[in-house]
């Protein structure tokens, strides 16, 4: 592995890669929405290359925070199941699954993408409450892009349904409407290698991981959310260079949400 390790630095640093790629390339990218029809809200399934990710959404009535009495709620889980990456346990949630559940829900919560206003059924009493669900069918890499990917293409997909006022609960079976999006934030992450930044980087790639940054990004270009990883610093030239690269990247993403 620590062979493989320096061979992969040794390769970014002259601009090559193992899979032949440009240093900012993607692997192929196919969106797939309503991949559970029957059960979830709004879904998507996202490959980039061989990693492989499903998105669901789902809700249900619950009572509003105090502090926002006529606000509906989002909360975001990722599942790492270990048939997925043999380095995933079974059992409570790693702190990997935590940091990308994490990701995901700022780069939405930030944007303020959803309407959360829209949410809400009675002021104070009942609201939608919004449950994101990140599960990951295979690892080979750049999972925060393809889980951020995922959750937006269900959000712009899904709908919510109709609340049944007599029996005080959701008719799952009867959409009321289209979820209620006021922006659509698109994430792509940089991953600094020895000195070199490469753009989706697989499993294999990521053993020589140095420093990342994911970027999340609205249609006006606007960051509203970053998050930085890995062991190793980054400049403030590398951030700089690693956001206006995001621009580029996220725009990829965003003809596919279209199509």
């Amino acid at each position: 592995m620590k062979l493989n390790t320096e061979t992969i630095r040794e390769m970014a640093s002259n601009g090559e890669r193992l899979d032949d790629r440009e240093l900012d390339e993607y692997r192929d990218v196919s969106v797939e929405t309503d991949y559970i029809p029957t059960t979830a809200q709004g879904s998507a399934r996202v490959k980039i290359g061989n990693t492989d990710v499903i998105v669901g959404i789902s809700f249900d009535v619950e009572s509003p925070y105090d502090d926002r009495p006529n606000a509906g709620t989002i909360v975001t889980n990722a599942e790492l199941a270990p048939m997925a990456d043999r380095e995933f346990e079974s059992g409570p949630p790693q702190e990997q699954g935590v940091e990308l559940a994490r990701v995901v829900d700022r780069g939405i919560r930030e944007s303020e993408a959803i309407d959360l206003e829209a949410l809400c059924i009675e002021e104070g009493e009942k609201v939608y409450a919004t449950f994101i669900d990140v599960h990951i069918l295979n690892n080979d890499g750049n999972l925060l892009d393809a889980s951020a990917l995922g959750a937006i293409a269900a959000l712009t997909s899904g709908y919510l349904p109709a609340y049944d006022e007599e029996e005080d609960e959701l008719n799952y079976d009867e959409p009321a409407r289209d979820i209620p999006m006021t922006k659509i934030p698109v994430t792509a992450t940089g991953r600094k290698i020895g000195d070199t930044v490469l753009w989706d980087t697989t499993s294999e790639e990521e053993e020589a991981l140095g420093a990342r940054l994911t970027v999340t990004l609205t249609e006006e270009d606007q960051v509203v959310a970053m998050q930085k990883g890995g062991r190793e610093s980054l400049t403030q030239e590398e951030i700089y260079q690693i956001m206006e690269d995001a621009k580029n990247q996220t725009q990829h993403f965003r003809n596919l949400l279209e199509e």
